[in-house]
């Protein structure tokens, strides 16, 4: 399990310097399902006294007497358990008067569950805290995978928990640099045909064999019935969503390459009234994202919708519309249409880690340009992949990307129309910059020579570690 931390150690860190602070905090960690929330805590407290407690969808009485039986054990102390306990205030106050640990932590996971189940949940553990835990050494972290309740209901300036936090972390997935201790077998090319289909979500990559191929592993683990990876994208849509037919047709739709408003609308048939509503919650969920041209100000009305997450893009492109034929066995047949569609698939995910690689390269420092903000632009029939600004010194970084291996002629050709299309751009720069960050490069050498940028698999090697 130790891999699944290869890039937690900012996170760990975090923890542990508040864990140092000798007074109480009151941590709030929250991020999608299977993101890794629960290992975090776990792993950062693993050898600190601690207390875990997992909430559910019971009835709060049951919840509050396994808690108590935690407690007691956490105590050793029998007599504990055996207290007439009524309710959550009742059962942390006794337990800070019982406890000797001079350092306690006390983490309860899927906190939102609670306020399903109480929606004066929040009101109850600012009592708890204002009462019981403000005074005392206790670590109290508080874990959410809903993002929206945990925003809404906890860290809202309208939640009673608003202003008794000590600290929050929005746990996000892995980035592609991070996937080679999950596979120390695999190359460079090999490790991003696995990022397109799952993302950076820890408990996703652990479904897959590092010692299989790519395409065994798709075979074996998203292809087959009764798989997790195969039953995962509809077990999320039921857990989080009342209406998951409508919410699956959109995620299909955008899967399957509609981009704006009106593309959705017309491929979906839902109601104007209610799809607006659908795609928010969807953005919330981090299952979708909307984007805006870089540097345009005002920003849009209308940006263009993209999947945020590769496991539910690749699920609903090529699960969701095949699982007919999945179900009857063919499996083999919908493999040779994913490996042969894969290389343009992989397109969208290159351009978005080209971004994450770029900022990684930026951080230490091994990039021949700077910038503060980087970003897709699109202006009626132009298109850039990539725009990198450093507005200090008025810096425009021009960059396509292209999942291909380009020569000579193919890295002119597009250099050419990139700078036909930055004209378009409207901003105000001192200096540009063009290149291509590509699958590979052939004439890498002359292009930069000639003062061009060129990046392939090669440059960002280095980062995979």
């Amino acid at each position: 399990m130790l891999q699944l931390f290869a890039d937690r150690k900012q996170e760990l860190e975090f923890l542990e310097q508040h864990y140092q602070s000798q007074t109480a905090e009151l941590i709030i960690i929250y991020g999608r399902r299977r993101v890794g929330k629960t290992e975090l805590a776990l792993q950062f407290t693993k050898n600190k006294p601690h207390l875990y407690f997992l909430a559910d969808r019971r009835p709060e009485t049951e919840l509050i007497q396994e808690l108590k039986q935690r407690m007691s054990l956490y105590l050793k102390n029998e007599s504990f358990a055996k207290l007439a306990i009524k309710d959550w205030i009742e059962l942390f106050q006794e337990f800070t008067k019982w406890n000797k640990t001079p350092h306690t932590t006390i983490i309860i996971d899927e906190f939102p569950t609670l306020i399903e189940t109480n929606h004066a949940t929040p009101s109850i553990f600012q009592k708890i805290w204002d009462q019981n835990l403000k005074n005392t050494n206790t670590m109290l972290i508080l874990l959410g995978s809903s993002i929206a309740t945990m925003e809404t209901e906890v860290l809202n300036y309208k939640s009673p928990l608003y202003g008794r936090r000590t600290a929050q972390l929005k746990l996000a997935p892995l980035k592609i640099h991070h996937l080679k201790p999950f596979f120390p077998n695999y190359n460079t090319e090999t490790l991003m045909h696995v990022y397109a289909c799952l993302g950076g979500v820890p408990a996703y990559l652990q479904k897959f064999n590092p010692q299989q191929n790519f395409w065994q592993n798709i075979e074996q683990k998203i292809l087959t019935k009764g798989e997790f990876l195969y039953e995962e994208a509809e077990f999320l849509l039921r857990e989080e969503l009342r209406e998951p037919r409508n919410y699956s047709l959109i995620l299909k739709t955008i899967a399957q390459g509609a981009r704006t408003y009106g593309e959705i609308l017309n491929q979906t048939n839902l109601d104007k009234s209610i799809l607006s509503k659908y795609t928010s919650v969807l953005e919330d969920l981090g299952f979708i994202k909307r984007t805006y041209p870089i540097a345009i100000t005002p920003k849009p009305r209308k940006g263009l919708y993209t999947m945020a997450d590769n496991y539910l893009n690749f699920w609903f492109k090529y699960i969701f519309p095949n699982k007919t034929e999945l179900e009857t066995g063919n499996t083999q047949g919908i493999l040779n249409k994913i490996r042969e569609d894969y290389n343009t698939y992989l397109g969208h995910a290159f351009e978005q880690a080209a971004t994450e690689l770029l900022t990684e390269m930026k951080t230490q420092n091994k990039l021949p340009f700077t910038f503060t903000t980087i970003g897709k632009w699109w202006h009626k029939n132009n298109e850039i992949d990539l725009i990198a600004l450093d507005e200090e010194k008025q810096t425009a970084t021009f960059l396509e990307t292209k999942w291909s291996t380009l020569k000579e002629a193919d890295c002119q050709r597009t250099l050419q129309n990139l700078k036909a299309k930055a004209q378009h751009f409207r901003w105000n720069r001192k200096k540009e910059n063009y290149g291509i960050i590509a699958k590979k490069i052939s004439e890498k050498r002359h292009l930069l020579k000639q003062g061009y940028l060129a990046f392939d698999l090669t440059d960002f090697e280095p980062l995979m570690t």
